[in-house]
């Protein structure tokens, strides 16, 4: 008992200081920046649009000047008078895939993005930088915000409706803001589980909102349905099992004016709420958006820190960019398996593991290790999974030809056989979209096609980190 007590204020004292370190710099409240990123394969610029206040602050309080991935970009907040570091943020964008495209050797194109950091309390320089697929920074843009500067936006209720779908924590009765539990934008809406009295804790949890995109007014029912089934789908194989009390979901019911998302390539274009359409970078089942600010603007009600939009289709598509946003559709036969592949994208900053060699430009070079966690060069395997590697393990590892081909499974028996697969830990060449030089941890995983139900160990793992990275203060 002694001993637990001892624990006890260690942690207490570590929570006092996080909540101290916080609220000495910044106020509960949010500070949106809105940027867009321009060029072309060689060259890139940031330009800094306008700055937006939100009424509350769901992201981390601790930790704040720490990172769990490395990401594509960079975004650094410091205090203007001294340069101390306050708040860094990492993230990835689709400009700096496109940047991977033919099209980028032919054509300058910008691209929008929109980040929250806390309203902080005195001026302070932000750095914005990107980096190439060496992870050498390419470009960077500093810029001060004075939280007094009276062009800075302050956006509230904009009349969306929401609903929270999941509440991981609910805070006491008593330390409720009597405001909040009466949103004015709110209907009545129960969903089928969850601990739902109560305002939701954004502080402990992680928040994520899901976007309607393509419902029409008429369609709102079969969003929060849809929601529902996304909630079920995400949380219902591990890690995300273990961990969904560590999150909060909330609906919000962006009407359309028409249903459905645009297809390009079949000349039907959609007035929608943020302007999905397939065949992005001209590959017909990516489907993303690009109206990044206006999404934002959707969510202002909200506390939020990762984004799932969903789009009402049943065609196949969808993509996610790793602290941006994620885009999903709602009805296809594998609506549960790439909502879940594509969250590990944008939550947890995995990367692909499948491979197909016709890529452009190689998005992994030989000589650097890939950020993501669940890919190596062997540049620095020890920093990835080595740890978890069984004594003996020949790199590369070969493929067990008892592992069916996914393409080929018949029976019950060879799919068992395939799902066992995914927790076999090795170092197996392909991954990355490339066939040779990227290795991957598992000979399958959900990060590799949807025919297996489960992540491999080190995703698994993985996921487990970022999500102690956000909670555990």
């Amino acid at each position: 008992m002694k001993r637990f007590l001892i624990s006890l204020t260690i942690v207490m004292a570590g929570l006092t200081a996080c909540a101290q370190s916080f609220d000495e710099w910044f106020n509960d409240s949010t500070l949106r920046l809105d940027y867009v990123f321009a060029g072309n394969n060689r060259d890139q610029q940031i330009f800094f649009e306008k700055a937006c206040s939100t009424p509350r602050w769901a992201g981390r309080k601790g930790r704040l000047a720490e990172v769990p991935l490395k990401g594509n970009g960079q975004l650094t907040v410091k205090d203007h008078a001294t340069g101390q570091p306050l708040y860094v943020h990492t993230f990835s964008t689709l400009f700096q895939e496109w940047q991977a495209t033919e099209e980028a050797t032919k054509v300058n194109r910008a691209f929008e993005t929109s980040y929250n950091v806390p309203m902080p309390k005195q001026p302070v320089d932000i750095t914005v930088t990107l980096t190439d697929f060496h992870g050498k920074v390419v470009t960077s843009m500093t810029h001060t915000v004075d939280p007094a500067d009276i062009l800075i936006r302050r956006l509230g209720d904009n009349g969306i409706p929401y609903h929270y779908v999941w509440k991981g924590q609910t805070l006491p009765v008593e330390t409720q803001n009597p405001a909040s539990p009466d949103q004015p934008g709110q209907r009545n809406f129960t969903p089928t589980e969850g601990p739902l009295d109560g305002e939701p804790d954004i502080t402990s949890c992680i928040d994520l909102a899901i976007v309607a995109e393509g419902y029409t007014h008429a369609q709102m029912g079969k969003f929060y349905s849809d929601c529902q089934r996304a909630v079920d789908a995400l949380f219902a194989r591990e890690p995300f099992k273990s961990l969904k009390n560590r999150f909060n979901v909330v609906a919000v019911a962006a009407e359309s004016l028409q249903g459905g998302p645009s297809v390009p390539h079949l000349g039907r274009w959609r007035n929608t709420a943020v302007s999905s359409n397939y065949d992005t970078f001209y590959s017909d089942r990516y489907l993303t958006t690009r109206d990044i600010h206006h999404l934002y603007d959707l969510l202002a009600c909200v506390p939020f820190e990762h984004i799932i939009v969903l789009v009402n289709s049943d065609t196949y598509g969808g993509g996610g960019i790793y602290n941006q946003v994620m885009v999903t559709t709602s009805d296809h036969p594998t609506f549960a398996q790439v909502l879940v592949h594509e969250f590990g994208h944008s939550y947890g900053g995995l990367g692909d593991e499948y491979f197909y060699d016709d890529a452009y430009e190689t998005m992994y070079p030989a000589d650097t290790e890939p950020w993501e966690p669940n890919l190596t060069t062997l540049v620095d395997f020890d920093s990835k999974w080595a740890d978890m590697l069984p004594k003996g393990t020949a790199i590369p590892t070969p493929p067990d030809p008892k592992v069916p081909n996914y393409r080929k499974i018949t029976n019950d028996k060879e799919r068992r056989l395939l799902n066992a697969s995914t927790q076999r830990v090795g170092v197996f060449e392909g991954g990355g979209y490339q066939s040779k030089g990227v290795y991957r941890p598992a000979q399958e995983c959900r990060m590799k096609i949807n025919e297996v139900e489960d992540f491999c160990p080190v995703c698994s793992r993985s996921i487990q980190r970022i999500t102690d990275f956000y909670t555990s203060h």
